[in-house]
């Protein structure tokens, strides 16, 4: 099946009265003759997660657009499998009017084209606004299929860190510029909360927030009082959890196509992906519709390949370009951090912050545990005394956390255990200095900002009762 350019009529007539300028007119608007044609067929088969065509495989390749159209409506999808007789196609939006016997036609591969008039701007999986206002620019036509991830020995190394303004992170896993950090927590313990603070770091010039699934209640809210001012230098890539599971596996390529353009332009990009975890569940709807087994707790194959894929584009670009610095969140189910997405993120990430549900139900925000979390670029970021200091500190926190039992039996006896004695004056200090909330400002000194704090509540040691 091969459909024509809408403009055949008037070409035709133009051809009757000038020939040689039908002809300029033509190579003008089409650069090569096989974009006079499109290729497509008519549906074989509809399901509840997307459709078959047939007619167009010999033409098509996995992940060109195509077009549904039926009285007057236009309807675009992906191709997930081909096949001799014909291809699996899932809609962007549901297309619940899908008949046997519909056209669909193949528009090629998606093409994205960001330019720097994307600031500001927010945009849904596909490229397009969805703020009220006119489309931004387009920049240069790069398919979204290109390989852009710089060769692995062509990248820049990382070596400089940042402050983030929230004390937990900046002092016990501080984060370079480049690096790819993933925070790991259940559902409601505080991920959103915490990225929202780490959105407002100033040391980006870019920042890319990428919301897969989210409740549309929230993304308002987050892009207006969260981001707040900062808005003016983010792209915001929205695909809401009611939206078909190709727009939010779209929705963080078309985030980290965007991070790419500003990296390229020498930006220090800041990438926030909410969650990753909904990435995956989308990549398991897609692969399960296009006839993938499941192969690990009903996951294919196919999305612990694709998850790399787009997580090795962050990182550091080439020598002489920027970096695009990742912070992802990761919703573990079930509270099971050894999850099969979590278990493979964690494998990937140059680091990883746990929040934990008991530090968060004893009111403690951001509910971090520093034991459990780790930075692998964090010596890069200390100097020598606060690499010592953190060590210790997390030393007299493990101590004060081992004994907690012993101590709320009684069994604790001032003045017996010098270290322990420490350990019980200082940690709930600790604590309390590491305590954060959103409508706190951010700190530029977390490592002064917590000796002052401590300096203050230093209280003597009881001794034990004679």
């Amino acid at each position: 099946m091969a459909a024509a350019f809408p403009d055949l009529p008037s070409l035709r007539r133009l051809a009757d009265e000038n020939p040689l300028t039908a002809l300029l007119r033509l190579r003008q608007r089409f650069a090569e003759p096989e974009e006079l044609v499109r290729h497509g067929g008519r549906i074989s088969e509809v399901a509840s997660a997307g459709y078959r065509v047939r007619g167009m495989s010999a033409q098509s390749r996995l992940g060109d657009i195509v077009e549904h159209r039926r009285r007057g409506v236009v309807r675009r999808g992906e191709i997930v499998r081909i096949t001799d007789q014909e291809v699996a196609v899932v809609p962007f939006k549901p297309s619940p009017d899908a008949g046997i016997g519909d056209a669909v036609l193949n528009c090629g591969p998606l093409v994205l084209a960001p330019s720097d008039d994307w600031r500001g701007r927010s945009i849904d999986a596909l490229g397009e606004p969805i703020d009220g206002r006119p489309a931004p620019a387009s920049g240069s036509v790069h398919p979204d299929s290109v390989p852009v991830t710089p060769p692995a020995l062509s990248r820049e190394r990382v070596g400089t860190g940042f402050v983030t303004g929230v004390r937990v992170i900046d002092i016990f896993t501080p984060i370079c510029f480049g690096q790819r950090l993933g925070i790991f927590a259940g559902s409601g313990v505080g991920k959103s909360t915490l990225l929202a603070m780490l959105a407002a770091a100033s040391a980006f010039d870019t920042v890319v927030v990428g919301l897969i699934g989210e409740r549309g209640r929230e993304v308002r809210e987050f892009l207006e009082d969260t981001l707040g001012g900062s808005m003016a230098k983010t792209v915001a890539v929205v695909a809401t959890s009611d939206e078909s599971p190709m727009m939010r596996k779209r929705a963080p390529e078309t985030a980290m196509r965007v991070a790419e353009h500003f990296r390229d332009q020498g930006h220090r990009v800041l990438v926030i992906l909410d969650s990753i975890t909904r990435y995956a569940h989308a990549l398991r709807e897609v692969a399960t519709a296009a006839g993938e087994a499941p192969v690990a707790r009903g996951y294919p194959a196919s999305v612990f390949t694709e998850m790399p894929k787009l997580l090795e584009r962050a990182g550091p670009g080439a020598v002489g370009a920027g970096s695009i610095t990742a912070i992802i969140s990761v919703l573990v189910d079930g509270d099971d951090h050894n999850d099969p997405v979590a278990d493979s993120v964690r494998g990937i990430l140059d680091g990883h912050i746990v929040l934990d549900r008991s530090i968060a139900e004893q009111g403690r925000y951001p509910p971090v545990n520093p034991l459990a979390s780790i930075s692998r670029l964090a010596p890069k970021a200390w100097t020598d005394d606060q690499r010592i200091l953190v060590g210790r500190l997390k030393a007299m926190i493990a101590r004060f956390e081992d004994t907690r039992d012993i101590r709320l039996i009684g069994g604790y006896q001032p003045g017996v255990d010098i270290e322990l004695d420490n350990a019980v004056r200082q940690v709930p200090a600790l604590y309390e200095a590491l305590m954060q909330t959103p409508r706190d400002a951010p700190s530029v000194d977390p490592f002064g900002d917590l000796a002052r704090f401590l300096k203050n509540k230093e209280r003597p040691v009881v001794p034990a009762a004679a």
